[in-house]
């Protein structure tokens, strides 16, 4: 479990290295993690490679569109593979690579940490609206 000081020590240590925020790799790496289908598109690849439709069916709400352009950008970023089979006509799968086989630790526990605090969280809300 990392310390709250821990973390505070990334920045300090950054910023002491004239560090550009621009090619901050946490940020970089966040920008794509945290879309909004990027976690659900790879839960549903986690147990096993999938063809395009049956991620769809995973993800019911998510477009043709977002799917597609989501499933590029984790296959740009190495997380996902697409394997293309001689077919006719051909049929794709996609599946996690061994990096994106390395995130599902890290997203496991966000999961886990916003199921516990989710209603806490939208208490929250509700009480900052009330007093708005």
């Amino acid at each position: 479990m990392i310390e709250r000081t821990d973390i505070s020590a990334y920045l300090d240590v950054w910023r002491t290295a004239s560090f550009d925020s621009g090619c901050c790799p946490v940020r970089d790496v966040l920008d794509h993690m945290g879309g909004k289908w990027t976690t659900l598109i790879l839960m549903s690849l986690a147990a096993e490679p999938l063809r395009f439709n049956a991620v769809r069916r995973a993800v019911p709400d998510i477009s043709k569109r977002m799917l597609t352009q989501t499933l590029r950008a984790l296959e740009r970023d190495g997380m996902v593979t697409r394997h293309v089979f001689p077919t006719k006509p051909p049929s794709v799968e996609y599946r996690l690579s061994p990096l994106g086989l390395s995130i599902l630790g890290p997203v496991a526990s966000l999961i886990d940490w916003a199921e516990r605090n989710h209603g806490d969280i939208r208490l929250a809300r509700a009480q900052f609206d009330a007093a708005a």
